[in-house]
């Protein structure tokens, strides 16, 4: 074996621990990352995201105010679902005239008419809850509402485990064929 081969054999076992010492301990994470970023690319397909309905009027000047159409969704979460009223956003769907609230502590959806501010649709949003796992932020969700350290850390280290992953993986694969090249020309 030559000394261009050797050290081409070196790195490979090199790159060789390196993968398995990433792969190994991380597999449950990249593969439950893999499993819902699949899911979130076909989630209007599977059924993940609600339908959306269609209000009675889309001219917007029919309309009633956000702030009334917040009100019957609170009212809703509190009297209803008794869950948390508190909005984290509200999604207004013009050409439908629609408004979808997603509330801020669980993962339920309420699609009201713009025009009578009528409840139309109560919908769980499995999307939300499937990106939060697959970002992570499902830890900060359940046990500190106000940050983001769980999620900066799971997705720095899933990341950073994944270009590592592909580095040594392309290495794994290319380093053979240099080597059986080296071999060739030299006979």
């Amino acid at each position: 074996m030559s000394q261009k081969t050797a050290r081409i054999a070196a790195t490979t076992r090199l790159y060789r621990k390196l993968h398995r010492w990433i792969a190994i301990p991380l597999f449950l994470f990249l593969t439950l990352i893999g499993a819902t970023g699949l899911l979130l690319g076909w989630k209007k397909q599977v059924g993940l995201l609600p339908k959306t309905e269609k209000g009675s009027k889309i001219e917007a000047h029919s309309w009633v105010s956000l702030d009334s159409i917040s009100k019957v969704a609170m009212a809703y979460a509190t009297h209803t679902l008794k869950k948390s009223p508190l909005i984290d956003r509200i999604d207004v769907r013009p050409q439908k005239g629609v408004a979808k609230i997603v509330f801020a502590d669980h993962f339920t959806e309420l699609q009201i008419d713009c025009a009578t501010g009528h409840i139309l649709a109560v919908n769980a949003r499995n999307s939300d809850l499937i990106e939060k796992i697959h970002d992570g932020s499902i830890l900060d969700f359940e046990f500190n509402p106000d940050g983001e350290q769980f999620k900066l850390s799971y997705t720095s280290i899933a990341g950073l485990a994944m270009i590592l992953l592909a580095i040594s993986g392309f290495w794994l694969w290319y380093n053979p064929i240099r080597m059986k090249k080296i071999k060739n020309t030299k006979v």
